[in-house]
């Protein structure tokens, strides 16, 4: 089976950390966001993916290069010269996608978490003989997609005029038949409201609920709510892989090479990366702190995400959804209150009330 992933263009909302890396790069939960999905992938037998792009394609092939043989999967990139939407990248990968099995293939947003339930949506889409099946997360909740309850048929999409802002209720997971390839043009264009309304007025069109948790983790506070989500599925599944001991408060995952000193209190809904040292006395909770971050004695952090190589001073206070760029040092003392701060910048005066550091 192949898939392919819409990764699309420049992750402004995901500035500072985008400044560094694409989006699908950015560390969610100690690894790359787009490695979750390929990992989910490669677990239920996809030989191929494919990265829609139209940003940077060589910054993530050299960097996707030495998880294809790590993982095992061929990972191979779609160019777009224009943006083309939601749809119009599935026609530009038209040849990648289609081979002689004729087996359906998978499309994937890269900015969705979720348990990735891919083999049970290979069951429905046989099931079910339509030619696409969507994954929706709580329909009900925003009474957009109208399905026929039982067998999940899709009688249409109500357009409202913030139907697809966003992709809440629609997923961004769906398993297509090659066939579909034919209805889309080589043109911007978008896969919800152009292909998804006329495939679902020939009854060709299913949603499956999606089980478990679900989250667009494209902007700063979706990402640390699905950082949350993700942390208590972990739990549920494997929850040998979250840290425990009396320092530790709700669910944490700490990187096996990060050092964490004497007298912290972590948690909950904490991701601590690879490299990264903290100092005694520390206070973190739900945070992400990246790579080869420092965090001094005594630092409070909540509610924000320190971005690779960072430092935090001692007794420093950041919170409120502070994001830290690559390599951004944090004086001692400092209080940042929702301070957007760019990569390679030294803080040495306090942000009192939410704003972008150039």
């Amino acid at each position: 089976m192949k898939a392919l992933i819409l990764v699309g263009g420049f992750g402004t909302r995901l500035r500072p950390l985008t400044l560094s890396v694409p989006k699908p790069l950015v560390d969610f939960a100690n690894k790359p966001m787009i490695l979750h999905q390929i990992e989910a992938l490669k677990a239920i037998g996809v030989s191929e993916v494919v990265l829609a792009i139209n940003y940077q394609p060589e910054v993530m092939l050299n960097f996707l290069k030495e998880f294809e043989t790590k993982i095992g999967i061929k990972i191979t990139c779609s160019q777009e010269t224009e943006p083309l939407g939601t749809a119009g990248p599935l026609a530009l990968a038209r040849d990648k996608l289609i081979d002689e099995t004729g087996e359906p293939f998978f499309v994937l947003n890269s900015d969705v978490i979720s348990e990735y339930p891919l083999k049970e949506m290979i069951q429905f889409h046989k099931s079910h003989g339509g030619e696409a099946s969507i994954m929706v997360d709580e329909p009900s909740k925003y009474g957009v997609v109208v399905m026929e309850e039982s067998t999940g048929q899709v009688e249409r999409f109500v357009e409202k005029p913030k139907l697809f802002v966003g992709n809440k209720i629609n997923a961004g997971i769906y398993l297509l038949d090659p066939s579909v390839l034919d209805r889309i043009e080589l043109r911007p264009t978008s896969i919800e409201k152009e292909v998804f309304p006329k495939i679902a007025l020939e009854k060709k069109l299913y949603a499956m609920v999606l089980p478990g948790f679900w989250m667009d983790i494209g902007q700063p506070k979706d990402y640390i709510i699905g950082l949350r989500l993700y942390l208590d599925s972990l739990r549920k599944r494997t929850s040998s892989k979250l840290a425990s001991g009396t320092h530790i408060v709700g669910n944490v995952l700490v990187d096996e090479t990060a050092t964490i000193g004497e007298g912290c209190l972590i948690g909950p809904d904490v991701a601590i990366g690879p490299g990264c040292i903290v100092e005694s006395g520390v206070r973190l909770s739900r945070c992400t702190v990246m790579r080869g971050v420092r965090i001094k004695k005594h630092a409070c952090i909540s509610s924000s995400i320190i971005g690779w190589h960072s430092t935090v001073g001692q007794w420093a206070r950041v919170e409120n959804m502070t994001i830290l760029g690559e390599d951004v040092h944090v004086c001692d003392e400092i209080y940042s209150n929702g301070g957007v701060v760019l990569p390679h910048k030294e803080i040495k005066s306090s942000i009192l009330k939410p704003e972008i550091v150039m």
